[in-house]
């Protein structure tokens, strides 16, 4: 019954940290952890967009970090390493916080909604399912669903390349939780192989780095998709043209 107990409260633990981890490097772009026990410590290896606020100027953040986790989560010795996500857009984790950063701005969730659907996608995803639910227009609660793309359901391809995250957050209404289901090609076994060769001219690179702005922190990312979100038509405006 011991062991049981320490499985539990080290999964307890865990959640606790990834709660944790989640609001503090918020602005790095969080994606999640692995934790592994080594005989001299605890190896923490965090996943975010961008390492250097993680580390901080001379490594004063990670140190900080260090002494946190130590000092509040009772994990002994731990060794922190920092790695960088390559494509935010296909982390599910990421683009639950951007999406709820977005409504907590104020953005309607519906455009929020497609945004995020459309960044997915166009980041090479093979489906995309995107869940809210919560006080979305008034005092009753309610839920919308939608799916774009290929995203299996069941089975074992389901398993294997379906990744998900669940966030919540607090707005004027209410709590709102968002639940974002990602399918990715790469992960997927070709039984034979295909070569496709996808012809890309010297004015669509120029053009891709024009419209590519780098933005220091999560914060800053957000405020630039503001902006261009701003061009999105939902589906109440195009009804409301064709009327």
């Amino acid at each position: 019954m011991t062991q049981v107990k320490n499985v539990i409260k080290d999964n307890y633990n865990m959640m606790l940290l990834n709660d944790f981890l989640r609001e503090k490097i918020k602005d790095a772009g969080f994606n999640g952890m692995e934790i592994s026990k080594t005989p001299t410590g605890t190896k923490i290896v965090l996943h975010v967009t961008r390492p250097g606020i993680v580390i901080g100027r001379k490594g004063t953040g990670i140190k900080e970090l260090t002494e946190k986790i130590q000092t509040d989560f009772g994990y002994k010795n731990p060794q922190i390493s920092v790695e960088e996500v390559q494509k935010p857009e296909l982390s599910p984790s990421v683009m639950c916080n951007r999406m709820a950063s977005h409504i907590e701005r104020g953005t309607a969730f519906r455009r929020a909604t497609m945004w995020t659907m459309n960044q997915i996608m166009e980041a090479g995803a093979m489906g995309v399912q995107i869940t809210i639910s919560g006080k979305l227009r008034g005092d009753r609660s309610a839920f919308e669903k939608h799916t774009q793309g290929i995203l299996p359901r069941a089975g074992n391809y389901a398993k294997n390349i379906v990744t998900e995250d669940i966030v919540h957050t607090k707005t004027p209404m209410g709590l709102i939780g968002i639940k974002i289901r990602i399918a990715k090609k790469e992960k997927i076994v070709l039984e034979f192989e295909r070569d496709e060769e996808k012809s890309v001219t010297v004015e669509d690179i120029d053009k891709q780095e024009k419209e590519k702005i780098i933005a220091k922190t999560e914060s800053e990312h957000i405020k630039i998709e503001e902006e261009k979100m701003k061009t999105l038509e939902t589906l109440e405006e195009e009804e409301a043209k064709l009327k």
